[in-house]
């Protein structure tokens, strides 16, 4: 293409020169005009996609100097998403997670399917402050948020500024965004359910302080009070969103004495934790308790036993994130997903 440039004129785009390279100089080389060049590396739809690649090559070849207005994504997009996980109790929940990574799949499906771009952040906000910065800062055209951890109220707040954002969690009264999720309390009930009409009388549940971990218990403990079991506060123990902790927990308990014959999991990582406690304590899965995960992950279906569970429709969610994004028309109604009782080996029915 430089055969549109007088010579002397290519040397000082060189990078090696005083000069920099202007739209005047891309025109030239690209053989177009000064506002064709301005809308192809604004990515104006009224460019083909052909000539916007030949002008954006041009100026990196050039270097150009890139405005912080112009497109970030590749070119012809549809659209550009950002995803942010919050802090939950200080630090972000790790991406290396397999339920966000399933999520985050699913989500880059649906986006590939509606030729949109999405990129993961490094930001995690854990103030309104962060959660303003996250969505006024960026290019795209919307945030999606991986759960709410302790930041509903700041959302709400978020919510009234305008800013474009769909956050992946647990529906929460007076609630003024969108969110989608799965139905945690029925979630919860019918794993618990399923569990007492079993035989279980002894029902541990395990899960954290995040709000959809809170509405599976709320479910837990409406299936105990529908079954005749009794609650006991000790049998319920809040763990970290990590096999690690799970497995610590129950170890605990099985140390102090504390009987049980059942087990609910806020979800699937959770369960394989208890699993591997109960295990090292010489403990039958599902002989002498039985266990029931959430989520469905991949992993659920290839551990050992392999793990009952809730499943949650990620596919789904997925889709109606990157719509919740791209579609946005100001409906700030949360889609519930339903949900289902997967049985496997570790409930022994």
């Amino acid at each position: 293409m430089s055969r549109f440039f007088p010579p002397a004129s290519v040397g000082a785009m060189s990078g090696n020169g005083n000069s920099k390279t202007t739209l005047e100089d891309l025109a030239r080389l690209a053989g177009v005009s000064v506002s064709t060049v301005s809308r192809a590396l604004n990515d104006l739809p009224l460019i083909s996609t052909r000539t916007k690649q030949r002008i954006w090559a041009l100026a990196r070849e050039h270097d150009y100097p890139f405005r912080q207005s112009m497109p970030q994504a590749p070119i012809g997009a549809a659209g550009s998403i950002v995803i942010v996980t919050p802090n939950m109790r200080g630090r972000p929940l790790p991406l290396s997670h397999p339920f966000f990574l399933e999520l985050l799949a699913s989500i880059g499906e649906a986006a590939r399917e509606r030729g949109c771009d999405f990129t993961v952040s490094h930001v995690a906000p854990a103030t309104l402050e962060d959660l303003v910065t996250t969505t006024t800062t960026s290019r795209a055209d919307g945030v999606i948020f991986l759960g709410q951890s302790m930041l509903h109220e700041e959302l709400n707040q978020l919510a009234e500024t305008g800013a474009r954002f769909v956050v992946w969690g647990a529906h929460i009264p007076g609630q003024k965004y969108r969110s989608i999720g799965s139905d945690n309390l029925l979630g919860g009930r019918r794993s618990t359910l399923h569990l007492a009409r079993l035989g279980r009388r002894r029902i541990l549940f395990i899960g954290g302080s995040d709000p959809e971990a809170q509405q599976r218990r709320r479910g837990y403990r409406e299936a105990l009070d529908e079954s005749g079991l009794d609650y006991d506060g000790r049998l319920v123990c809040e763990v970290e969103f990590e096999l690690e902790s799970a497995e610590a927990a129950v170890a605990r308990l099985l140390r102090r004495g504390i009987a049980f014959d059942g087990i609910v999991a806020a979800s699937d990582i959770i369960a394989l934790g208890a699993i591997r406690a109960l295990r090292r304590a010489g403990l039958r899965v599902p002989e002498d308790a039985s266990v029931v995960g959430y989520d469905d992950m991949l992993l659920s279906r290839l551990s050992t036993p392999a793990l009952s569970t809730i499943r949650q429709d990620n596919q789904r969610a997925g889709q109606l994130l990157v719509s919740g994004i791209l579609d946005a028309s100001g409906d700030d109604v949360p889609s519930l997903l339903p949900t289902e009782l997967i049985i496997r080996e570790s409930c022994g029915g």
